[in-house]
């Protein structure tokens, strides 16, 4: 995974940015809201969501970073100057790298003279007869292999010498030439103060509240009843007596058949 380029976040910067980072998600991930708490983005999510909006986050911080890149070019550029300056007007220091490249060259040259010299004496020692010089030719090859040694030995005791002396010297200085002036320390400082605070944390917080579970509505208790109801009631089994009074009996009368004009024979009127 790869980091987008913002136009103001220079590639050296990119370490600084991603540390902040991890310092970010390390501390909402210690603060969380207990609302985000189900929130579903992971702590890798939430990193390549901020590695994509890196020139939104960065731009929180877009003063502090500016400074910080001014004063780091300011000091680069009189570092550079300082260690131009010895060179071009040293007298001194002229004669030191002219003795260093002489310390170099002396073992070369003189190997490969000595190399030379002893090929040549030996080939001619092969005829027959040899020449009278080819012995020459031997010793004087043999004592430029001496020379040789001598000077590998002397330029490895000067080379050593010399490193512990600049290591002496950045020892007693309190610093090397990676070390950062304070200033540019401090714009450092402040420009990662001012990312995490104003950029990364408050950017994190809005994306784990975009992630928040979204609430349902509590439904109605339901009848625990397994039947369905039906749009219609049963039929009334009710008894035919029910309602009615118990005391109330049918009554009965009997003909009358008697009649004031009806009689038998004996008694046809008069």
């Amino acid at each position: 995974m790869h980091m987008n380029s913002a136009p103001h976040l220079l590639n050296e910067d990119r370490a600084d940015y991603e540390r902040v980072l991890a310092e970010a998600l390390r501390t909402a991930h210690e603060d969380r809201d207990p609302a985000t708490v189900g929130a579903r983005l992971t702590s890798e999510q939430l990193r390549a969501t901020a590695l994509n909006a890196t020139a939104l986050i960065t731009a929180a911080a877009a003063a502090e970073y500016d400074q910080y890149v001014k004063l780091r070019a300011e000091s680069r550029s009189a570092t550079a100057a300082g260690v131009l300056a010895p060179a071009v007007g040293g007298a001194g220091e002229a004669g030191a790298g002219v003795a260093a490249v002489a310390a170099v060259l002396a073992p070369l040259l003189a190997g490969t003279a000595a190399a030379i010299l002893l090929i040549v004496g030996y080939l001619l020692k092969m005829l027959s007869p040899p020449p009278p010089f080819a012995d020459t030719l031997l010793s004087t090859g043999w004592v430029f292999g001496a020379l040789t040694a001598a000077a590998i030995l002397v330029a490895a005791v000067a080379l050593l010498l010399t490193a512990l002396r600049n290591d002496a010297s950045h020892v007693a200085d309190g610093g090397g030439p990676d070390r950062v002036p304070e200033e540019v320390a401090l714009a450092r400082d402040a420009w990662c103060e001012a990312l995490l605070h104003r950029g990364m944390l408050p950017f994190l917080r809005a994306a784990l509240a975009e992630q928040r579970p979204a609430k349902t509505a509590v439904d109605p208790p339901r009848s625990t009843s397994r039947i369905p109801k039906i749009g219609y009631s049963g039929p009334d089994f009710s008894s035919p007596a029910e309602g009615r009074s118990t005391d109330r009996r049918p009554t009965f009368s009997s003909p009358d058949f008697s009649s004031p004009d009806f009689g038998g024979p004996e008694h046809q009127p008069d």
